[in-house]
């Protein structure tokens, strides 16, 4: 498995170190049994030669990793997963796009009702249907559809920016400084000006993160409320922003007047779960 993987991940200019037979539950908790816990996980590791790939794998059962497609051009290639139990029968599969975006290598779980097999098929499973839908309209072209910037949209990491010329904000509700995040524990991404309509209220903390209802958060006791640094977001909001949007690492994009914010399709993937890199 690891000659395989060594060769095609350095033809994208990449290193991959693969541990099979090890614990997948470092940086997890929350599942219930140790056979709910991932049978394989992707990070993204440093050591003095810089960034690299590790694959982890779970004792017992049998382990498929293969690359699918490969662009050495532009350091993107498609891993296939498949697990087996120890009896032989077939468990699961996952598909993963890893690549080098702007500053960093990284690692995206497809969802799984996308049947992609190249590297461009994946790119494009990643996209919100609207921001293809809006694509077509717009008749961008496919090499054009692939970059950060188009006329349909531009993009930082997963969060795609569509112009929004019809939006009427409120100059009292206009947070600034706003985080966009997740919800996932990861670095969030952050707008210099932003708008939320709609939606639900949730309280967000770091215990939290992916944030508790109103009614939960009332539940808890006072002083954890007092002490957990929560803070009011609206999940699943009508979200617009504009100004500078920044994150550590992504080049700073800056958006002229009001933008509606999407996030691509990697949070419908149940593999995504298994991703120990958080953007």
């Amino acid at each position: 498995m690891g000659s395989d993987l060594n060769r095609y991940f350095s033809r994208m200019g990449a290193r991959v170190r693969v541990l099979e037979g090890v614990s997948t539950v470092r940086r997890w908790n929350g599942f219930a049994s140790r056979e709910d816990a991932p049978r394989i996980v992707l990070d993204i590791r440093r050591d003095k030669l810089g960034e690299y790939y590790e694959i982890r794998t779970a004792p017992g059962g049998k382990q498929e990793i293969v690359v699918l497609n490969v662009q050495p051009r532009e350091k993107h290639l498609l891993l296939l997963s498949r697990q087996f139990g120890a009896q032989g029968q077939f468990l699961a599969k996952q598909k993963f796009l890893c690549g080098h975006d702007e500053r960093h290598w990284f690692v995206a779980a497809i969802p799984e009702n996308e049947p992609v097999s190249t590297v461009a098929s994946a790119k494009i499973a990643l996209k919100p249907e609207e921001i293809r839908t809006r694509e077509e309209a717009l008749g961008v072209s496919r090499k054009e559809s692939f970059r950060r910037k188009n006329a349909a949209f531009i993009r930082q990491g997963e969060w795609f920016f569509i112009p929004d010329a019809d939006v009427e904000a409120t100059s009292l509700l206009i947070l600034r400084n706003e985080p966009l995040s997740r919800g996932n524990g990861g670095k969030p991404h952050w707008a210099e000006e932003c708008y939320r309509s709609g939606g639900e209220t949730v309280y967000v903390s770091g215990k939290y993160p992916s944030g508790i209802a109103a009614r939960d958060y009332n539940r808890l006791p006072e002083q954890e409320r007092k002490r957990g640094n929560f803070r009011v977001m609206q999940r699943d909001a009508s979200v617009h922003v504009r100004g500078e949007i920044r994150h550590p690492d992504h080049e700073t994009v800056v958006l002229n007047g009001w933008h509606r914010v999407l996030m691509n399709t990697e949070s419908r993937s149940k593999a995504m779960r298994f991703l120990a890199f958080l953007d």
